[in-house]
């Protein structure tokens, strides 16, 4: 009898949470054989992550619930709150559901002892399902097929992808590319980052568009689904990457990358930003980089872009470091069989 699962999603903004979600229920549908049906507020940024997907019941998340079953596992991403009458549902079914909360992905040092912790709400029991860098977290999301490709050359024109929230140490950096003296390509995604360099260049940027300023070439592009966004990030010398999603994606790449950590009221972001990095980067030049960008400091392209080629020496390490606790879905998987 196959396993039958309810995702929850809310997007709340900048579609990482419905990113993470779908990859997700994409995951434990196809590798796991699990029936999954992912309930989200806005179904629309599906059909653009993965248009013409069958593996997956999309639905709208919407009305009262009144009369749906509720499910074997049921997965509450993010915090989001469920519908009354889903729960009373769960509570009424014979055999009480699996019950998870998806926590935001974070490397501080708390996250493996609170990971898998019950939250009792009888006869109920929800427990927190935490994402993680370290050994007693829930792991990546990574698919079984997953296949780095070969490495670029770093011969010819630098080749970057952005990918950013509001930035306000955009304009510097683009200024710097311009004004250095190797060519650069920035492949700019739609969206936030899209606005942003319209507004530099002072003039429209749509999809497909090119401009080219001094050692600077940008290119507008259209909004990809995630097959084609991991595609640009195996193509590219560097990227530029943001929230979550993006964030992991980067590292599966195999490739340097710069994050931008999701901004939080009073700077909580930071404690997350310097979580990763004293994991990751020890040298001053990239820890300094990766706060400039996050708007602590100011930012010196020349200092990191001489880091590069080191960057992209120790990525296929750190990528395989991070993959050897278990990819997240595989891990979740084996964690609701041990409470069914």
């Amino acid at each position: 009898m196959k396993v039958c699962c309810d995702i929850f999603c809310a997007v709340i903004d900048n579609l990482g949470d419905a990113g993470v979600c779908w990859r997700l229920a994409r995951q434990l549908a196809a590798e796991h054989g699990w029936r999954v049906r992912l309930w989200i507020d806005d179904p629309a940024p599906i059909g653009r992550m993965a248009p013409d997907q069958t593996v997956v019941e999309v639905r709208r998340w919407a009305g009262d619930f009144g009369g749906i079953a509720a499910a074997d596992i049921v997965i509450e991403a993010f915090a989001c709150e469920l519908p009354p009458a889903y729960v009373a549902a769960m509570r009424a079914r014979p055999r009480p559901p699996v019950w998870l909360n998806l926590e935001y992905l974070s490397a501080e040092d708390w996250v493996p002892g609170c990971h898998g912790l019950p939250s009792p709400q009888p006869p109920l029991a929800k427990h927190f399902f935490f994402p993680g860098f370290a050994p007693g977290s829930g792991g990546l999301l990574r698919e079984k097929d997953y296949a780095v490709p070969p490495a670029p050359s770093f011969a010819g024109p630098l080749e970057i992808s952005l990918f950013c929230y509001d930035n306000p140490a955009l304009p510097a950096l683009l200024a710097a590319w311009r004004d250095g003296g190797r060519p650069i390509a920035c492949h700019v995604c739609a969206g936030l980052p899209g606005r942003q360099v319209a507004a530099w260049l002072g003039t429209d940027f749509a999809a497909g568009a090119t401009a080219r300023r001094g050692h600077l070439t940008l290119h507008a592009l259209p909004f990809l689904p995630q097959t084609g966004y991991d595609a640009l990030l195996a193509r590219c010398h560097l990227n530029f990457v943001r929230g979550e999603d993006s964030f992991v994606r980067a590292q599966w790449a195999e490739r340097p990358f710069v994050w931008q950590a999701y901004p939080q009221a009073e700077n909580a972001h930071f404690a997350k930003l310097d979580a990763f990095l004293n994991l990751y980067a020890q040298d001053a030049t990239v820890r300094d980089f990766f706060h400039a960008w996050n708007d602590d400091g100011v930012l010196d392209w020349p200092a990191f872009a001489a880091q590069l080629p080191a960057l992209a020496a120790v990525a296929p390490g750190w990528a395989r470091q991070i993959a050897a606790h278990g990819d997240l879905a595989t891990n979740l998987v084996r964690f609701c069989r041990e409470k069914l």
